[in-house]
């Protein structure tokens, strides 16, 4: 398969162009309440995404929506929560890729914490990639893609994007 590297970019340069705004308009959203994943195992993701990644969980009632399903939150700074359901009873089956599906969650985190987090993936055996030494990407335990990632909110590898 080719790919016509130049018709991408200036397809890119043409969609900037006719969309970007200099002058943008407030946002009618407040921002993100929460985004929600699916677990496998409650206790695991507990202990990934508070214990290791230090992302204190704030909550665990039972989902509305499916009888005996947990939802249950984890503080990831700014207002924002990452939420989880289980499904017990239901074969899911892993984590999959599709198109309209999630690539990855990118989480803003302090240079500091960035280096601390990232020896305590490396201590736990967590398989990472580290990419222009301000983003670490790994896995979590049921396979989406996490990013953690060392520029400010509202910029991406100094940049400004918001």
């Amino acid at each position: 398969m080719s790919i016509d590297y130049p018709a991408i970019e200036a397809a890119r340069e043409r969609i900037r162009a006719e969309h970007l705004r200099e002058h943008r308009p407030q946002s009618s959203a407040r921002g993100l309440h929460h985004f929600a994943l699916i677990s496998s195992d409650v206790e695991t993701t507990i202990a990934f995404y508070q214990d290791l990644l230090e992302f204190p969980l704030t909550e665990i009632i039972e989902n509305r929506d499916y009888q005996g399903s947990n939802h249950f939150f984890f503080d990831i700074g700014n207002g924002n929560l990452l939420a989880f359901f289980d499904f017990p009873g239901l074969d899911l089956g892993p984590y999959k890729e599709v198109l309209g599906g999630l690539h990855h969650i990118a989480i803003s985190v302090e240079p500091a914490a960035w280096e601390r987090l990232r020896g305590k993936l490396e201590a736990a055996g967590v398989p990472h990639q580290v990419e222009s030494g301000v983003s670490i990407y790994f896995m979590d335990p049921d396979g989406a893609r996490l990013e953690l990632l060392a520029d400010p909110l509202g910029e991406m590898y100094g940049s400004r994007v918001l």
